[in-house]
């Protein structure tokens, strides 16, 4: 090998050393776009703040609290909401796969922003009016969230085999996407089962 061959090899390690000392700090100033997984946390807990105690056999005048919440994970602020639906067991509920949201119009809703790494978090009333059995279907005039009753006409059919006439009472979210301008849903939703008593 001549002077110059020396030279190129030379160079060539000695940029390769280089490389490899600086790629912590490296690591740091460049994104290489497989960083760490960006999604939104939701979650629901009984009214002591756990998940031991969520409300299942429910009645008429009575009120109901659970914890509704959100983590950001999405690697900036994030502008978010949180329709309350309430649905028997034939209606329908958010298809995942497809991310599409529930067909149900929301009685209620949070509006929120939430910074990157951080939580909102909210407790959230409930109750239940106008209730009544007639033969084996029971039909429930009203739901109060936070005070506020909302009609919702629904009924249910007793469930022979569980023993019960079941609602649900589910919680979607939905973020609001900057380059569509408009709010869409996050495929994300959580709910509690209710067996509903006429007394």
């Amino acid at each position: 090998m001549d002077l110059e061959d020396y030279r190129v090899l030379f160079f060539v390690v000695t940029l390769g050393l280089a490389l490899v000392a600086a790629s912590p700090a490296l690591s740091v100033a460049v994104s290489f776009g497989g960083g760490s997984e960006r999604f939104s946390e939701f979650w629901l807990l009984d009214g002591l703040h756990r998940t031991e105690y969520y409300p299942f056999d429910v009645g008429v005048n009575e009120s109901y609290g659970v914890f509704v919440g959100v983590g950001n994970h999405m690697g900036s602020s994030e502008y978010y909401r949180v329709f309350v639906k309430f649905r028997n067991s034939t209606q329908s509920l958010p298809d995942i796969d497809g991310s599409v949201p529930s067909s149900l119009s929301p009685l209620y809703e949070f509006r929120f922003f939430v910074a990157d790494g951080e939580v909102w978090e909210s407790r959230l009333t409930f109750g239940f009016e106008d209730v009544s059995l007639v033969g084996d279907v029971v039909f429930v005039g009203g739901v109060t969230i936070n005070g506020v009753v909302f009609p919702v006409g629904s009924s249910a059919v007793w469930d022979s085999e569980y023993g019960g006439f079941y609602f649900q009472l589910f919680f979607e979210l939905w973020r609001y996407d900057v380059t569509m301008q408009s709010f869409r849903y996050h495929n994300r939703f959580v709910g509690l089962w209710l067996n509903m008593t006429a007394s």
